[in-house]
């Protein structure tokens, strides 16, 4: 079947078929192969790309920079305090101002309802480089790391352990069961998802073979776990909850004792960073290693700077896809 994105928003993987996620892995894998071997197509050429940050960001904002500059495209910075969005200025005006300089938009903020509204008035291709609720791109450069890792995404149990209702959670849980995945969410009862989500995840299961469990028992949970995946507890905004979330997640913790727990061998281990692993950075050396351990993180089982990387060809492909020219 004949994919075509051009023009298309990008906000959550809800929006996108089985098949068009498929073809936006298949086209980031090619482009990853192309920029290995030196090729830049530059399918963006003249293109504006404008790149609007509320919170501070590493992968995100790199990744988008760089895919753009790899296609031919310029990106503008845009942080919080660089233009008037939300403060003197409504997000459908910024929206309508923006569209009619760039020809695609990245929104990385807090409200999901703000990414929606641009996307509704900016007339131009607009990408959720994260929101309190979604991270789609996020979960494109996952699902190809695994992907890459064991050759295929059908069939394969993923185990999500930790806060179970952040947007990671939310993402995977879609993102797996629009491939056809095993998908757990392993969390205490205060963090489950929500349920209307839960109640979609299952309805696309039932079209795709998929597979959804929620469940606070964590035996039960990563038992027969091709990948286990975690993320920070206390998700940016959340910080003044961090000692509630470390004594109530700290059974959570990814270590090896649950790696061996899979029962797998092979089992790969997934962070979408940063990652509090040790004792190195600001947080940590207050707190010490909370999601994962140092052990873990720096394993075998760990392709989390593989996944890393896959941002940018994910993202590559997300811009190239529904804005490209070639």
């Amino acid at each position: 079947m004949a994919v075509n994105l051009i023009g298309r928003n990008f906000l959550t993987l809800k929006d996108f078929t089985p098949e068009e996620i498929r073809y936006l892995l298949d086209l980031a894998s090619n482009l990853k192969k192309l920029k290995y071997a030196g090729i830049k197509p530059r399918n963006l050429e003249g293109k504006s790309i404008a790149l609007i940050f509320e919170k501070a960001s590493t992968r995100t904002r790199c990744a988008f920079v760089v895919a753009a500059v790899d296609e031919g495209a310029h990106p503008e910075y845009l942080g919080k305090d660089d233009i008037q969005l939300g403060k003197k200025e409504t997000v459908k005006d910024t929206a309508r101002v923006l569209g009619r300089m760039f020809d695609g938009i990245q929104f990385r903020g807090f409200k999901h309802e703000t990414v929606e509204e641009l996307a509704k008035y900016a007339g131009v291709p607009v990408w959720n480089g994260l929101t309190d609720q979604y991270h789609p791109t996020q979960i494109l450069a996952d699902l190809l790391t695994i992907e890459e890792y064991f050759g295929t995404l059908k069939g394969i149990s993923f185990a999500y352990v930790g806060d179970g209702r952040n947007n990671m959670a939310n993402s995977l849980m879609i993102g797996c069961a629009k491939m056809g995945m095993d998908c757990r969410i392993v969390s205490p009862k205060s963090l489950f998802p929500e349920k209307k989500l839960v109640e979609l995840v299952k309805d696309i299961c039932k079209e795709t073979g998929g597979s959804i469990t929620v469940t606070d028992d964590i035996n039960k949970g990563v038992k027969g776990a091709d990948v286990l995946y975690t993320d920070v507890w206390a998700s940016m905004g959340e910080e003044d909850q961090m000692q509630a979330r470390i004594k109530l997640l700290s059974p959570y913790q990814v270590n090896m004792k649950m790696v061996k727990a899979t029962g797998k061998e092979k089992t790969l281990f997934l962070h979408c960073l940063p990652a509090f692993h040790n004792n190195d950075t600001t947080v940590s050396k207050e707190v010490g290693a909370m999601e994962v351990t140092e052990e873990v993180f720096e394993s075998k089982f760990s392709r989390v700077f593989d996944q890393a990387e896959n941002r940018l060809h994910t993202i590559k492909a997300v811009m190239v896809a529904t804005l490209g020219t070639k």
